[in-house]
């Protein structure tokens, strides 16, 4: 029982750490970055 408390705890632990380091929205790697919006110009006057 104690084993398998402790696997189960091992596996949680590195699943933790494995979704923490492995963040690809940060601009530090080479993973997924944001989208960069670009500005439209719009016409202030109606014809």
């Amino acid at each position: 029982m104690a084993e398998s408390v402790a696997l189960m705890a091992l596996l949680l632990a590195s699943l933790l750490v494995w979704l923490l380091v492995d963040s690809d929205d940060d601009n530090t790697s080479g993973g997924l970055r944001q989208p960069v919006l670009i500005p439209i110009p719009v016409r202030d006057q109606r014809r």
